[in-house]
């Protein structure tokens, strides 16, 4: 089964994502309560799609004697910008489910005062995932040229 799809169906999700949360916030600060409430579960349960077939794709690369991860193949300061948003998007991704789970947590039981506190910290770290999985699928398979033959195994000088 060929699941080269993936990552395509995976920055639409975090397109999705990200559009969803700055609904949220919009309709939080209209006090459109329900409304804001369905858009930050319907967030966080895409951001959950999206994590199941992330797995599922790097476990099919890998299993395809791809390897695990899509090489980024600029070099210099490209190189330098793509590894820093990589980093720090794969850093804070890890935050996401926590964040979230903790604030849905906090207002299904209506702490609201712990809630807002949280979720000033959360909704950025949120968006910066969401968004930054998008530019890094841009990166990836739009422009990321083709590795270039150095002769030494694994292509390194």
């Amino acid at each position: 089964m060929d699941l080269s799809f993936l990552p395509a169906v995976n920055a639409t999700l975090n397109g999705l994502a990200a559009a969803l949360l700055i609904l949220g916030f919009v309709l939080i600060r209209q006090r459109k309560i329900n409304a804001h409430r369905a858009c930050m579960i319907s967030a966080f349960v895409i951001s959950a799609l999206f994590l199941a077939l992330y797995v599922l794709h790097k476990g099919w690369r890998a299993s395809t004697g791809a390897g695990w991860h899509t090489s980024y193949n600029r070099h210099g300061l490209a190189k330098v910008i793509y590894l820093v948003i990589l980093f720090t998007h794969l850093a804070l991704a890890m935050l996401v489910p926590f964040l979230a789970i903790l604030l849905i947590r906090l207002g299904i039981k209506r702490r609201y005062a712990l809630h807002r506190r949280i979720a000033r910290f959360a909704l950025p770290v949120w968006l910066y995932v969401s968004i930054t999985g998008v530019l890094i699928y841009v990166l990836l398979y739009y422009l990321n040229p083709q590795p270039t033959d150095t002769g030494f195994p694994g292509g390194i000088p």
